[in-house]
């Protein structure tokens, strides 16, 4: 449910700051000038401040306490079906948290492997201390970048009027901290997570807080309702955490990580971690016994009984028992650390009173003597319509403010770190008074969620599937940097050592698969070699054989030694299998993502005025409260027909012919 949004206070010229610790001019202390301010130090804000300092930008990442920078908050994993795939776009834009998995990781494993790669779903379970402790590192050795721990309470905001228009515009240039200092910037990306105005549950207990133990954002989120933005209340939980010694694992059934770990960041070979000392998950199941102590406490359960929405993917285990009655839910124990004795029971998030969280775990085979170290608890915090953001992430309302992760009403680690990179490099794009950087729907899964966020608005935490994805068979894991690495390297936001090692694969891949499509047989004889079976009779390429299931470039080059540096290469060989295994659909595939490219490159002006269009009302408020930047985005806004999306087109036609008419005479 959304909350009534507050008449908007006045926000003066630049020179009487708007600030709420600030009442006067004279109380303001001022503080140094940057190109780029970042507020938070969660995986959003971790990828905002370096993407922005790595393309040059002079970025400040303002945090509440240093310590915390980067602290994984509820579980230890990173990747998964769909978050994985975000994992390696983030790579391939040289984003950091991939890297850092790759050190910190202590369980490799990747999902869906019965199915086809392109939604295969590269995993993690991470050392939290670990992950910390390298992301720390990484942040305080990025030049560009300076980090200083105090609260932002309110935002410094000038308004400007047009030339030749009453149009007031409301610019962004800087923060007031907590302290009464005042820090000016070019640009500001809030990546607050939870915090906004951030409560905790427990029971019946409820307080403030941002996270256990953190204060919440209180201020900062009342400067953004004033201002305007659309504010909404969303929740969240996270599990007990249980002590590994008090757990009965030999009742258990253990899963094992892949015995050769598959590395997230494309610039690395191995991980940090040896094969042999990656450490297990276990799995067990809920009982009746947990269905009934939830049942007869929920009258003791206030995070239950708010009508705020909460993951549909990941719900607790009341939101579980209260929709799928009768049935026994998967608990997986992910251990926490190499040198850690927590477990995380992933898929039991509860907010019941302590005792009774107790009692239920109990009644879960394998931790009927399970001992707690913390209780788990639901979290409920502000954020905003993400319909109120441009695909550059940054707010309709107020120019040259960013908004990243969970204050756009998305829920993960990944969806997070993904918009904090596209959102530090806009900021820092803007800086260079450079056009903004997008990935399109057809381009990158980010693409997808941005879109998603811009275009639908959310009523629940989004989280990213393949399932969300058009063009999935083109957008997989194996190619994130031959899709994204040359369009960052572009933009300044890739290192040319990344850049060469993209550019190098890609130069292999071709040159691979013109040596394979020279290596003709008939289908009889490449039968013959491989020991396989083929309907087909004609004669085909040792690439078109490479489709088949049970052939690999290693089997290949056993046929023709020639392909034997195709084979040693383990990367490459691994990537070719991937291209021939989608050949046959992939014309199609490229032909549908051209047809959706041409609608994307209809871009609309930004000033167009759709009360000046002959479509209904409830057309034009929707069109006008997400401002489409194409008529692609236009015709994915729920509620707008296609024959609104005609009339749109020939207004941006006629809009564009007139335009051109202008020019011609002067």
């Amino acid at each position: 449910m959304w909350h009534s949004v507050r008449s908007v206070r006045h926000v003066g010229k630049l020179s009487k700051f708007h600030c709420r610790w600030c009442s006067c001019r004279n109380s303001v202390k001022h503080s140094a000038h940057y190109d780029v301010i970042v507020i938070g130090g969660g995986h959003a804000g971790c990828e905002a401040a370096t993407a922005a300092a790595r393309m040059g930008a002079n970025t400040l990442l303002l945090t509440h306490k240093v310590h915390t920078i980067g602290e994984m908050s509820c579980n230890p994993s990173f990747g998964g079906i769909g978050k994985g795939h975000l994992m390696k776009e983030i790579d391939a834009l040289d984003g950091v948290c991939a890297r850092i998995c790759d050190k910190a990781g202590i369980h490799f494993k990747i999902l869906n492997k019965r199915k086809g790669p392109a939604v295969w779903g590269p995993r993690a379970q991470i050392d939290r201390e670990l992950y910390r402790h390298y992301m720390q590192d990484e942040i305080m050795s990025t030049p560009n970048l300076s980090i200083k721990a105090v609260p932002v309470e309110d935002l410094i905001v000038e308004e400007q009027k047009q030339s030749n228009t009453d149009v007031i515009k409301r610019i962004c240039k800087g923060v007031c901290t907590s302290d009464g200092t005042s820090i000016l910037g070019h640009t500001v990306v809030i990546t607050t997570g939870t915090f906004l105005r951030g409560e905790i549950y427990i029971g019946l207990e409820r307080w403030a807080a941002g996270r256990h133990g953190d204060q919440p954002s209180i201020g900062l989120a009342k400067t953004l309702e004033e201002a305007g933005f659309k504010v909404g209340r969303l929740k969240t939980g996270t599990p007990a955490r249980l002590n590994g010694k008090s757990i009965c694992f030999e009742r258990l059934q253990g899963h094992q990580a892949d015995t050769a770990p598959t590395p997230f960041s494309f610039v690395n070979n191995t991980v940090q971690i040896k094969p042999e000392d990656q450490i297990p998950c276990y799995l067990t199941h809920t009982t009746p016994e947990v269905e009934k102590i939830v049942l007869e406490n929920l009258h003791l359960n206030t995070h239950v009984k708010e009508d705020t929405n909460g993951p549909r993917y990941c719900p607790s285990i009341e939101s579980k028992v209260l929709r799928f009655k009768h049935r026994s839910h998967q608990v997986w124990l992910e251990p926490e650390g190499l040198n850690s004795d927590v477990i995380y029971p992933q898929g039991l998030s509860c907010t019941l009173p302590e005792h009774l969280q107790r009692d239920l775990i109990r009644k879960v085979p394998g931790l009927e003597n399970a001992t707690l170290f913390r209780p788990g608890y639901g979290v409920e915090y502000d954020f905003i319509d993400p319909r109120q953001l441009k695909p550059s992430l940054e707010t309709h309302l107020i120019s040259n403010l960013y908004l990243a992760g969970q204050i756009n009403g998305t829920t993960g680690y990944e969806e997070a770190a993904a918009q904090g990179l596209v959102a530090g490099m806009n900021a820092a794009l803007r800086v260079q008074d450079k056009p903004s950087f997008t990935i399109g729907r057809t381009e990158g899964y980010i693409g997808v969620m941005i879109d998603d966020l811009t275009t639908q608005g959310v009523t629940e935490p989004y989280r990213m599937f393949t399932s969300r994805a058009e063009f999935r068979l083109y957008l997989r894991p194996d190619n994130a940097d031959q899709r994204l690495t040359i369009k960052g390297f572009q933009e300044g936001c890739v290192t040319d050592h990344r850049y060469q090692m993209a550019a190098s694969m890609a130069t292999k891949i071709v040159t691979g698969i013109d040596l394979l499509n020279s290596m003709v047989m008939s289908t009889p004889k490449w039968c013959q070699k491989l020991n396989i079976h083929m309907s087909k009779k004609e004669k085909i390429s040792a690439f078109d054989v490479l489709h088949h299931k049970d052939v690999t470039v290693e089997k290949l080059a056993q046929v023709y030694p020639e392909l034997q540096h195709l084979a040693e290469d383990t990367d490459l060989s691994k990537r070719l299998k991937i291209e021939a295994h989608y050949a046959p659909v992939m014309w199609q595939v490229q032909a549908d993502i051209e047809e959706v490219r041409k609608d994307e490159e209809l871009i609309l002006p930004e000033d167009l005025d759709y009360r000046s269009i002959n479509i209904s009302e409830e057309m034009r408020e929707r069109l006008s409260q997400v401002r489409p930047t194409t008529i692609g985005a236009a015709s994915r806004i729920p509620g707008v027909t296609p024959a609104a999306v005609v009339l749109l087109l020939r207004q941006v036609r006629k809009k564009i012919a007139r335009h051109r008419k202008h020019v011609s005479m002067s």
